[in-house]
């Protein structure tokens, strides 16, 4: 398992080839705002570098330098969810951002993609690139994932250490929602009907993703655009469809496996209109995390780093220095 490719992409140019560059272009660092957050994204390069999984190629982009963040997106997200974060923290941290295997622009292999699993490849990815310890940052299924790979690297021997762990309204044993859908999903008829609504009524993409949001007017430019782009490789529903399959069990499991965490320094983000996990269930899972610092958005949704990048990154900054790892 090797890194491929790697291509530099030096942000706002304009690139020869422009297939390719409609391609990355999603991934550009975003204007700086008026109010500014300093200078760190001034000419800022992101690194598209491909890595194989035993012929699967998984995408991620690199940024930065310094000690190691590993931010994982949410279920049909990828490494587009975090346009405004890696500008901030790419000054400070070599930042990776994976399109996880089946996600983004990597590639879809017909592989297990439980929780666990997922775990696993994530700690591989570290392992291959020569990571010792790292901070992790997950959001939604993402945040589940990275308290399995937790807990997996909690164990003795561990094959990497995490040092400070960021749980950004992450999927957990506690919030009600999606259950029931998880499961219907699951069997054969469900995936069916909702592999048939999701290939043959595009028109409710805009009403699915504008939900994720509390305030529409907040709604970044280009946001639906930029999650759009992956369904062009095919088989990205039917890997979301291969991930609700293990839902029930995963949380199963992921409740067993909270209490490894507790000696963590954690960081606990979360939206208070969120819709897809819920805000009710910050309490119940903080317990599990004695020592956590809880940050709640007022009237921000299931997406604050897009909903409110600004807030976001200033929260996420002061942890990271204020924490030690």
């Amino acid at each position: 398992m090797v890194e491929v490719q790697m291509n530099e992409v030096r942000m706002n140019e304009v690139r020869a080839n422009p297939v390719e560059a409609d391609r990355l272009r999603i991934n550009e660092v975003p204007p700086k705002p008026a109010s500014g957050a300093g200078d760190a994204r001034d000419g800022a390069a992101i690194a598209e570098c491909w890595m194989d999984f035993d012929g699967a190629r998984m995408r991620y982009l690199r940024a930065g330098s310094g000690s190691a963040v590993i931010l994982l997106h949410g279920l049909l997200g990828y490494s587009f969810s975090w346009r405004y974060v890696m500008p901030e923290l790419a000054p400070y941290f070599t930042v990776y951002a994976p399109d996880l295997l089946g996600s983004g622009f990597s590639d879809r292999p017909r592989v297990d993609h439980s929780m666990r699993a997922t775990a696993q490849r994530v700690i591989q990815f570290a392992r291959n690139l020569g990571i010792e310890s790292l901070d992790l940052l997950g959001t939604s299924r993402g945040g589940a994932v990275a308290m399995a790979m937790a807990a997996q690297c909690a164990e003795e021997p561990a094959p990497v250490r995490v040092r400070r762990l960021i749980l950004v309204c992450p999927v957990n044993p506690f919030s009600p929602h999606g259950k029931s859908f998880a499961a219907f999903a699951g069997t054969p008829y469900g995936s069916i009907a909702v592999l048939f609504v999701l290939e043959h009524m595009p028109w409710l993409y805009p009403y699915w993703h504008a939900r994720m949001f509390a305030d529409k007017s907040k709604i970044p430019a280009g946001s639906l655009q930029g999650y759009k782009q992956p369904l062009k490789t095919p088989g990205l529903f039917e890997h979301a469809l291969s991930v609700v399959r293990t839902w029930g069990s995963d949380l199963g499991e992921l409740e067993a496996l909270l209490p490894k965490l507790a000696a963590i320094p954690t960081l606990l983000m979360w939206g208070d209109r969120d819709p897809a996990v819920y805000a009710s269930s910050l309490e119940p899972l903080a317990r599990y995390f004695p020592n956590a610092k809880k940050v709640i958005f007022p009237g921000v949704g299931h997406l604050p780093y897009e909903e409110c990048p600004e807030k976001f990154n200033r929260e996420l900054l002061k942890f990271l220095a204020d924490v030690g790892g």
